[in-house]
């Protein structure tokens, strides 16, 4: 069995979903997905002369010739692992349908039948659709429906809401109001874990930029928190989210604040790549700290285990180095007594693939869906006898490789203008 292209698609949702198909000379066809990233198909194109004649069966190989020819764009890091991993996810794919076996097969059988699902609530609202540079954008999928659309465009006039890079606003704040009754909505879907951000627009915040929090900034994050507690009582797991914005001392104040609340975990408190500083906060709090979905492959997570800077990682799969390197993290994990909740804002493709792992590795805690505002979310692949998430769960396919096909009847009508689809 040799390659004989390989080719992408892109479908805009509230992010970009980058498809790659990997093609070979007996028409078994590979699907995976790729995290968003600026100039993704570019990449995977240039990778392509690198696996064109080679045999997709030799997963790893591929997945060393990849890594290493691509060393000084970024040899422990950087978008290329993107590209990577969606193809080594397609790899995959191509291998269990040639086989006949899923993928949790070959990444060593499964622990599970179903994969728990944590519900991404974002700061409560409705609608979110973001560029490759987190800049708030107007899908065409828009709903006509006002209430929707002034959400959107709120978005647009307030890119990220005032973090990441934007300015200190209070025009529209997130109240403990919205948080409880968007927690009450979406536990009644089913869910029994839920995420929510914690930057949001806080009435008390004076600067953006800094990465410090105010008595009163921490004292309304905490009534956010304490919100959701009481609307989802004890049986609902809960989490929330930082994004890498506090100094050590704020997030250690935070962490410390909302012990009472016994959260699932509190989530990039700071910023990602001092180790030590992470450490200084974990060990500071009986709050979980969880971070990852900024470490890129096993050795990215090497140091926070071996030093106790986290109490949960959350590698994302569509981006770290692809599904055995993924498996490969959580053994890591586990020799630390770690557990895995994969980080996912991925379309039905990345987050099947991603519970192929989730299945396959003991030290499993929930996976992310990052879905809830795609009205066509649960569209976009076809071979499954009912939706991709019930009850809270994705019940892992027996199909051969991932186990679905994409819908290329949906895929096409949303597909990213400017971009080939597989080809076209």
């Amino acid at each position: 069995m040799k390659i004989t292209d390989i080719r992408t698609a892109v479908v805009e949702a509230n992010y970009d979903w980058t498809f790659t198909r990997v093609y070979t000379d007996e028409e078994i066809t590979g699907l995976g997905e790729s995290f968003l990233a600026p100039g993704l198909t570019g990449i995977i194109e240039d990778l392509k002369p690198l696996l064109v004649g080679e045999d997709p069966r030799n997963v790893d190989k591929l997945w060393s010739k990849m890594r290493w020819a691509a060393s000084g764009a970024g040899s422990m890091g950087g978008v290329v692992y993107n590209a990577i991993s969606g193809i080594e996810a397609a790899l995959w794919d191509v291998v269990g349908k040639h086989y006949g076996a899923p993928i949790h097969r070959l990444l060593g059988g499964k622990y599970r039948d179903r994969v728990r699902i944590y519900a991404d609530c974002h700061a409560g609202e409705a609608l979110e659709a973001l560029n490759s540079v987190m800049l708030a954008r107007r899908p065409r999928w828009l709903p006509e429906n006002a209430e929707e659309q002034t959400v959107i465009a709120s978005e647009i006039n307030h890119p990220v809401h005032g973090r990441a890079y934007g300015d200190a606003s209070d025009d529209e704040v997130f109240t403990p109001e919205m948080y409880a009754s968007r927690a009450r909505e979406v536990v009644e879907r089913g869910f029994t874990a839920l995420k929510f951000d914690l930057d949001v627009p806080n009435p008390y915040t004076r600067d953006t930029h800094s990465g410090t929090l105010t008595h009163a900034e921490v004292r309304f994050m905490a009534s956010l928190v304490e919100a959701v507690r009481e609307a989802v009582g004890d049986t609902i797991d809960i989490a929330f989210d930082c994004h890498w914005r506090y100094n050590v001392s704020d997030a250690q104040r935070l962490a410390y604040e909302l012990e009472p609340y016994g959260l699932m975990w509190l989530e990039d408190p700071v910023p990602p790549e001092n180790i030590e500083a992470m450490r200084r906060v974990t060990q500071s709090t009986k709050t979980p700290i969880s971070s990852g979905e900024n470490y890129y492959m096993r050795y990215g997570f090497r140091e926070s285990l071996e030093n106790g800077a986290l109490d949960i990682i959350a590698p994302d799969l569509q981006k770290t180095g692809g599904l055995l390197e993924g498996r490969k993290i959580a053994d890591m994990a586990d020799a630390h007594y770690v557990a895995v909740a994969p980080h996912c804002i991925a379309s039905p493709v990345g987050t099947i693939a991603s519970a192929h792992v989730a299945a396959a590795v003991p030290n499993f805690l929930a996976l992310e869906w990052h879905g809830m505002s795609v009205p066509f979310w649960e569209d976009m692949v076809t071979g499954l006898d009912g939706p991709v998430i019930q009850d809270g769960h994705v019940r892992v396919p027996e199909a051969p490789g991932l186990g679905v096909e994409l819908n290329e009847e949906v895929a096409r009508e949303y597909a990213r203008e400017g971009e080939p689809f597989f080809g076209e």
